[in-house]
């Protein structure tokens, strides 16, 4: 596999290594040991298929507040997305920035999101089918969010949406979360939280 980090530290783009010949190609898609070596965790308790019927659809921002705080390698198997992640990292340098990256069946690229970034995609095909290895199980206590348009995050979605859950559409804006994101995000100091991104 080969990394490549994003401008937000502790986030990679995971590409394939591919092995070809007439029957087609072999490659690894995940592997413990090269995750540990990048500072990620390699740990994967949950995995989870995501299919969306319609392109333009949108799923986000979601995210799961610590102790339950979710790593995420995600992978588009079945036609395309743009996914993004935004980091909620008070400490880091680049808190509320966020990533950009189109996941598709022909490159079956990854990306692979921290502890304490929240996660959404939108469809640019019909019929799309993601894979997810979380890093801790899905907690209904400490999940999040926050709305795609808000203008705190800045993301410029490439589709008009066509659809999208009223509970994504509920989420409060930023402004109105702020203090208590920022208070419940913050790492106790020596926690050792892997891809901080602290200054």
């Amino acid at each position: 596999m080969r990394f490549t980090e994003t401008e937000l530290a502790g986030a990679y783009i995971v590409d394939l290594e591919r092995f070809e010949d007439e029957r087609g190609f072999f490659a690894r898609s995940f592997c413990a040991d090269e995750f540990t070596a990048h500072g990620l965790k390699p740990a994967v308790a949950q995995t989870n298929l995501s299919f969306t019927k319609k392109a333009g659809t949108l799923r986000g921002m979601h995210f799961q507040y610590p102790p339950a705080g979710e790593t995420k390698l995600v992978r588009c198997l079945r036609g395309a997305v743009l996914d993004v992640i935004v980091d909620l990292r008070p400490e880091s340098s680049t808190f509320l920035k966020h990533a950009a990256v189109e996941l598709d069946e022909a490159t079956l690229r990854a990306i692979y999101v921290p502890e304490r970034f929240a996660h959404g995609h939108q469809s640019l095909t019909d019929g799309t089918l993601l894979s997810y290895h979380m890093g801790a199980v899905y907690d209904p206590a400490s999940e999040g969010g926050l709305r795609y348009d808000d203008a705190a995050l800045g993301i410029s979605w490439p589709r008009p949406i066509t659809e999208i859950s009223g509970k994504d559409l509920a989420f409060a804006p930023f402004i109105a979360i702020e203090g208590s994101l920022r208070t419940r995000m913050a790492v106790a100091p020596g926690s050792g939280s892997a891809g901080s991104g602290a200054p």
